[in-house]
């Protein structure tokens, strides 16, 4: 019999949601006393909770590529300090070979939590940090060949010993990054989330008893592996391919792919990535905690909503990935951007596969990012770190909603917001002169993909610029259903003298004072584009987002002189034909 069948289902959902709540909290704290914009304003961290055993039992705030994995790194944990974990310590984390990391830049504090001596949970704050040393300002070593080049490297340590902050590990943290003033202020603001998170499980575990605390644990977990069951279990049985291509190693072009099998049988699982590029020269190799976590983002975000956000939901699930391949590389592989891409990468390989096995749920491509950072020194002791967001792509539609015409990273799902230009303004030395929709470069459809944005940025200082580019200058995204996909990214550098260049996919450059313009690329249509409905054409022409000749010969909408209604006679017409 299963743990849940003795359990009281109303108080399992409330177990659910508090801990979810708790997620969410820890999350309230880290934005509201976080130093740096990247978690204030930008939310780029994740919370969540862990069983005794490391197991993951609430992910409900954050960014999914963070959260998926987390587990690998509580389980790091318990096998590095087995029987030296105290109440009051604080663990902390990076590297994705020997402390379940995902990248170096994403620290992960950990607090373990006690109730009448007894450990019951662990407490978790995993953020990317603006600065951790490395070859590159901002994390982003566009030119890495080797996981050295990208900053420190953190085996899982104790911060603090029993309430007692190890002051020797803190000064080597403070060393080890140009913005050593925001990294104290945003270590502190994750370890006061994950001690206001402590509290609250404590108090859970309190009211539901020690002795049966785990039996709740257990209980939604088991609910979470019956709900994703279902979904297994209404696809047919047999395999269905998926392919996403890789179109560089950072340095050069190459053509090679992401290549999975989803193989179903009954309620079980099976994604084999055999066939997968090797690693790469360049900083886009995965680690095994990334990958994990970047398939459970593409199964769980294909189906239900309401499908839980543990680690129960995937127990029938298995993972094959071949070392030495870009989704497993072997050390000393650069990683740092493998959260971006090649998780992008993952999740279009296994959505595309899905779309073979559940047509009915098909979803078109996101478009892929063109940001990186600029970095530089406002006078002698101001160091400033800024991420470029603000060109975001747009997002993939699927039937019965247009992508989103612009959104943060795909492997954020959203949970990445974009800064506010004013405020960035006032902290960095930029001027906005342009962030629109942009005009024709959504995938058309039925329900069109998002558009992406016209972005163009004046920055005053000389500076040190990151490119990571995936999605410039080649297609990124796939049409669903019949729906094609958006156009490609462009970007552009003005600088001084008159002169311009389109800079590369990845490179670190330093550039006096100039003005940098993107186009971010579109996302993938759903549904065959003279199938969208002319009021939403029309639309679409009053807010500038899709021109009168692309209503016409795309959409096969033919618009009154002056754009302002549709002609139904000539639309008709022209449909028909």
């Amino acid at each position: 019999m299963n743990t849940q069948d003795n359990l009281d289902p109303i108080v399992l959902a409330l177990v659910q949601n508090r801990l979810d709540h708790i997620s969410r909290q820890m999350g309230w704290v880290m934005t509201r006393t976080a130093r740096s914009p990247i978690f204030s304003q930008s939310h780029d961290f994740s919370c969540f909770i862990s069983d005794p055993d490391g197991t993951l039992v609430s992910q409900a705030d954050g960014i999914p590529i963070h959260t998926g994995g987390g587990g690998f790194a509580v389980r790091a944990l318990l096998r590095d300090f087995a029987g030296d974990i105290d109440d009051g310590d604080v663990f902390i984390l990076n590297d994705p070979y020997t402390a379940g990391g995902n990248h170096l830049p994403d620290w992960v504090i950990a607090r373990p939590v006690f109730v009448v001596d007894q450990l019951v949970a662990f407490a978790c704050n995993r953020a990317h940090q603006a600065d951790i040393g490395g070859g590159a300002a901002g994390t982003y070593n566009s030119e890495a060949k080797e996981i050295f080049h990208e900053g420190i490297r953190l085996p899982v340590m104790k911060l603090a010993a029993k309430g007692e902050t190890r002051q020797d590990i803190w000064r080597l943290l403070m060393i080890n990054t140009r913005t050593a003033e925001a990294l104290d202020g945003d270590l502190r603001a994750m370890i006061g989330s994950t001690k206001i998170g402590a509290d609250r499980i404590a108090g859970l575990v309190e009211e539901l008893g020690i002795e049966l605390y785990r039996d709740y644990f257990e209980g939604i977990l088991e609910h979470a592996d019956r709900s994703f069951r279902r979904c297994v279990s209404d696809m047919a049985d047999g395999d269905y391919l998926g392919e996403e291509a890789i179109d560089n190693d950072c340095f050069e072009p190459v053509d090679d792919a992401i290549r999975v099998r989803l193989g179903v049988q009954g309620d079980a699982l099976a994604v084999d990535f055999t066939g997968t590029a090797p690693q790469v020269r360049g900083f886009k190799n995965s680690s095994v905690a990334n990958t994990w976590s970047a398939v459970y983002m593409a199964l769980a975000s294909y189906f239900d909503p309401d499908l839980p956000r543990n680690e129960g939901t995937f127990r029938c699930v298995t993972i094959t990935a071949p070392e030495g391949t870009i989704i497993n590389a072997k050390p000393p592989a650069a990683m740092t951007m493998n959260t971006v891409f090649v998780a992008h990468e993952i999740v279009h390989a296994i959505w595309k596969a899905l779309n073979k096995a559940v047509p009915e749920r098909s979803c078109a491509g996101w478009a892929k990012a063109v940001h990186g950072t600029t970095s530089g020194r406002l006078g002698e002791e101001s160091p400033f770190v800024m991420y470029h967001w603000n060109s975001a792509p747009g997002g993939g539609a699927v039937d019965g909603r247009d992508g989103f015409n612009q959104i943060g990273h795909l492997i954020a799902l959203g949970g990445l917001v974009l800064p506010n230009v004013e405020t960035y303004e006032q902290l960095y030395p930029v001027l906005f002169k342009r962030q629109e929709f942009r005009t024709d470069a959504a995938g058309p459809g039925a329900y069109r993909g998002g558009t992406g944005c016209d972005f163009e940025v004046e920055v005053k200082v000389a500076a040190d610029y990151a490119f990571r580019g995936e999605g410039l200058y080649n297609p990124s995204c796939f049409g669903a259903a019949g729906g094609d996909a958006g156009m490609v990214g462009e970007m552009e550098l003005s600088h001084s003298s008159g002169e311009r260049e389109n800079p590369p996919k990845y490179a670190v450059r330093h550039y006096d004072a100039l003005t940098l313009r993107a186009a971010s690329p579109g996302g993938g249509g759903w549904g065959q584009p003279k199938q969208r409905d002319p009021a939403r054409v029309l639309r679409d022409v009053r807010d500038g987002v899709v021109s009168i000749e692309a209503a016409e010969s795309v959409y096969g909408v033919i618009l009154d002189g002056d754009g302002r209604s549709v002609d139904e006679d000539a639309t008709a017409i022209l449909r028909a034909g």
